[in-house]
């Protein structure tokens, strides 16, 4: 059904678009992800012929080795051949071809989003990015002064920065608990959360895994918790949505705002709002809706005129992330870490801020080294063997954070590995 539907959304814009179709080789990967159905996933994620299917089915620059991909990720040509279709054909005549045939389109990628997450499509808005998702949420909750927010000082600083505007503007009290990294185990986490509920308390935003060190939380027993209590939970799914599986019944959690450019390979500038259908009358959304939208999902996206290409083209991000398969990538990200952190971790002063429990991370790690300031030692490894981490300087720890993705070689691993070394040596 799923190849059916992209043929058909391809073949719509005629020759030149299967023409790219062949180019972008999805038949290849959707082939190579059957060849391994059989296999275990542990077996599937070290398995180089597959995973060289997939590698070539991006247009990266191979003359340096991108490990940030935690911020923004490149997309498959498939998704970029999507994305080019659906603009040249939204500029033939925009007042017709983008709003009337492509806006509408939004229907079935909505639906096809709230199948993979496990909710009902009137429950799920498509937004630019997750800053905009979790802020329709922040600043759209109904909080009066003096009213308590409960977070980590390991959320993002956009989502920390919105609750300092509330509180300057609105007076409400925020409120930041700090961790151990890695913490001890996920008991420890929800443990900490409830502990430092108060009866002021309104609201909590948990990471559902922090950008910094990869540490995935125990969302369901947090939400679950303070939902016992009375007190809203706002989820940041930034980086787990397509990172590794799960649905939002293993959540249960009432609001959920992620980006789909980093791990589901997605246009850039494209994120999703989930809110549970008898909350979404009651939050305010960012830019104004009419009345009569109110308990309408897509009072959400009310943002003017926008670009219909890049929230069509997420269908296809969909289909290619569906043909790897999601259990599949999980490990294969995994054993990626896993690769650099067993070789690293035997050298002098060399720390991992991540835990190495599967329920407590994935694909994102953070190292750190005795010694080595992180700004400079990322800055060295870009300007001597064009090596891209992420410098993290946090009040607590610092290090470097290391995210490959599905197109990373192992190669590209172990240059990165011999280039610490070096370093660490020196």
């Amino acid at each position: 059904m799923q190849r059916r539907a992209f043929m058909a959304s391809v073949l719509r814009f005629g020759a030149a678009a299967f023409a790219t179709l062949r180019e972008d080789s999805i038949d290849r990967v959707l082939a190579a992800g059957r060849r391994v159905t059989s296999a275990s996933t542990e077996a599937a994620a070290a398995d180089e012929d597959f995973w060289r299917e997939i590698q070539q089915a991006f247009t990266v620059d191979r003359s340096l080795i991108n490990l940030n991909n935690g911020g923004v990720s490149p997309s498959p040509r498939v998704v970029q051949g999507a994305l080019r279709r659906y603009q040249e054909y939204s500029n033939q005549a925009p007042v017709y071809t983008m709003w009337q045939v492509l806006e509408p389109q939004i229907e079935g990628v909505r639906r096809r989003l709230a199948a993979a997450f496990g909710c009902d499509a009137e429950e799920m808005a498509i937004t630019r990015n997750a800053s905009e998702a979790l802020e329709i949420c922040q600043l759209g909750l109904n909080l009066q002064r003096g009213d308590e927010v409960l977070t980590t000082n390991q959320d993002y600083p956009r989502m920390l920065t919105t609750w300092r505007q509330r509180a300057e503007r609105d007076g409400i009290v925020l409120k930041t608990i700090s961790f151990p990294t890695p913490p001890p185990n996920l008991d420890y986490l929800a443990e900490l959360f409830e502990k430092n509920i108060s009866p002021r308390t309104r609201a909590i935003m948990v990471c559902h895994i922090t950008y910094l060190t990869g540490q995935i939380f125990p969302i369901k027993r947090i939400c679950q918790m303070a939902r016992a209590r009375g007190v809203e939970v706002i989820v940041d799914g930034a980086h787990a949505f397509a990172h590794f599986p799960f649905q939002l019944s293993e959540l249960d959690c009432d609001y959920y705002g992620t980006s789909l450019h980093k791990w589901l390979l997605a246009p850039h500038g494209t994120g999703f709002l989930y809110v549970r259908k008898q909350k979404i009358a009651d939050l305010w959304p960012l830019m104004a809706a009419p009345a009569a939208m109110r308990s309408n999902i897509r009072k959400f996206e009310e943002i003017g005129t926008h670009p219909a290409a890049n929230h069509n083209a997420i269908a296809e991000a969909l289909t290619f992330h569906e043909g790897i398969g999601a259990e599949r990538k999980a490990a294969r990200l995994r054993y990626l870490k896993n690769r650099w952190v067993e070789r690293l971790s035997r050298l002098p002063g060399v720390r991992l801020l991540t835990s190495p429990h599967p329920a407590q991370s994935c694909g994102l790690g953070l190292l750190s080294i005795d010694g080595k300031d992180p700004g400079p030692l990322a800055a060295h490894l870009w300007e001597k063997y064009r090596i891209l981490v992420t410098a993290i300087t946090h009040d607590e720890f610092r290090g470097l954070r290391i995210t490959p993705n599905v197109y990373t070689t192992l190669e590209e691993i172990d240059a990165f590995c011999d280039a610490v070394e070096k370093a660490v040596r020196a």
